[in-house]
């Protein structure tokens, strides 16, 4: 019979799941590793035993934050219709933001750049960009523009597009939007569809017609 592990994968998530709420509000350097075991009610010593230390710790909140972020992006349904795909991209991050809102909250603290790495590649070239980025290229390449045009407006075009939807969802989190859930919802897709077919050059003006 195979031993119980002393710290299983839910005492992990709920020591994560604290942390990240600590920083969330306090910002990483709030952040103990007594205060967060207390607050998980368990001991320093299981994160010492999980991570070795609160540095690593602070890591691992940045590193859990872009992974939940990533799998709601994954998630988003894909289909043979490119415009349709890149609002799917939207609405997840909207909806990543809401089921985890320390996590998403991290992602754009200190915790989330340790996570990064100081040698790492620039937010463009992360993957969580790379996927929007290439979601608008596909839209581009539908309208008929060539593979080389698209990839290099794509990343201006994805650009606006994430600083549509992070400050919306900011507003959101925030409490300064009004309305009720559903109301902010379709606000928030209506606002995604009106930008969207301006700061993706030719999508809203040119022709459909099949990419080649």
């Amino acid at each position: 019979m195979a031993r119980p592990r002393l710290h299983d994968d839910a005492l992990r998530t709920r020591l994560l799941e604290v942390a990240s709420r600590v920083v969330a509000d306090g910002g990483p350097r709030a952040l103990t590793v007594r205060d967060v075991a207390a607050r998980a009610g368990t001991s320093a010593s299981a994160v010492y035993a999980l991570w070795g230390g609160r540095d690593e710790l602070v890591r691992a909140v940045g590193e859990e934050a872009l992974r939940r972020f990533a799998a709601h992006l994954a998630a988003a349904p894909g289909t043979d219709d490119p415009e349709a795909d890149l609002l799917a991209l939207g609405l997840a991050y909207r909806d990543s933001a809401l089921a985890d809102p320390h996590f998403y909250r991290v992602m754009f603290d200190t915790a989330g750049a340790g996570a990064r790495g100081p040698d790492a590649p620039p937010s463009t070239a992360q993957p969580t960009f790379t996927v929007l980025a290439d979601a608008v290229a596909r839209v581009l390449r539908s309208h008929g523009a060539p593979p080389d045009v698209a990839a290099r407006a794509a990343v201006p075009a994805a650009l606006t597009l994430w600083g549509l939807a992070h400050g919306l969802v900011e507003l959101e989190l925030s409490g300064l939007l009004p309305g009720d859930p559903a109301e902010r919802a379709e606000r928030f897709r209506d606002s995604l569809v009106a930008v969207g077919g301006a700061a993706v050059p030719g999508a809203a003006a040119t022709p459909r017609r099949p990419p080649a």
